[in-house]
């Protein structure tokens, strides 16, 4: 990462290591220097907050949602749902190249063999090329999430480019805080136990005194997707990544 690039997120941090999540929002949609920005959302648990902070800001921004061809019923109604109820509108459903997965899952079963396959050809190499038409990108990322996250900063570089997380100091409660005094719509899956949403096949309810990552990819030792590079080096997480 060249020297300039380091120095300018550096002095980025400094300068808004005050600020809320709408001052760094607003900085990120706002500054021409910033570039081409997207926003990835997942339309999981917590999404709606992020998005509906960027629909304060900027509705006009692009969203990056995932469509792995394997998410619940329920987040594909509810990414509709909020589409329209919080006026977005560029939202852009990227899925895997079909002759790519006629190639690597023609049973659609390699979940069950290989997770971390599946994962990198539904979601990660999908996420991957739409980037590549963007300076940077906007996440649901927050410190409370794990340890490999404790110490996330408003900005990070991402290889090339510039990630933004707008939340990365707010708590649970700040989440759910958010939520009731907006009167924002829940995914409908949290309310039958899914505190963490993710394809169909990998996700289970969660019990109480679970951890709320429990009920992703049961009965293996994956626990996260693979999406994220810090410093151009995936790193391994384990909590919901995008919005």
């Amino acid at each position: 990462m060249p020297l300039d690039t380091a120095e300018r997120i550096a002095g980025l941090n400094a300068r808004y290591r005050h600020h809320g999540a709408t001052a760094v929002l607003e900085h990120a949609l706002r500054d021409r220097e910033v570039g081409r920005v997207a926003l990835v959302s997942s339309f999981g648990a917590e999404s709606v907050v992020l998005l509906h902070l960027l629909s304060v800001i900027s509705p006009h921004t692009p969203v990056l949602f995932i469509d792995t061809q394997m998410l619940f019923a329920q987040t594909l109604a509810y990414q509709t749902q909020l589409a329209k109820s919080l006026y977005l509108t560029d939202i852009r459903t990227l899925r895997a190249d079909e002759a790519a997965v006629l190639t690597q899952d023609p049973q659609g079963d390699l979940h069950k063999s290989n997770p971390d396959a599946c994962c990198a050809l539904r979601k990660t190499d999908v996420l991957e090329t739409a980037l590549s038409g963007f300076d940077a990108w906007i996440t649901g990322r927050k410190r409370f999430q794990s340890g490999t996250r404790a110490d996330v900063e408003f900005f990070e570089a991402d290889a090339a480019r510039l990630k933004i997380n707008p939340l990365a100091h707010w708590t649970p409660e700040d989440l759910q805080d958010y939520i009731t005094n907006n009167r924002l719509p829940r995914h409908p899956l949290v309310a039958e136990g899914y505190p963490s949403i993710g394809c169909a096949p990998c996700t289970s309810p969660v019990k109480q005194g679970e951890d709320p990552r429990a009920g992703r990819w049961r009965g293996t030792e994956k626990t996260e997707c693979g999406i994220h590079f810090v410093n151009g080096k995936l790193t391994r997480i384990k909590q919901e990544d995008a919005a």
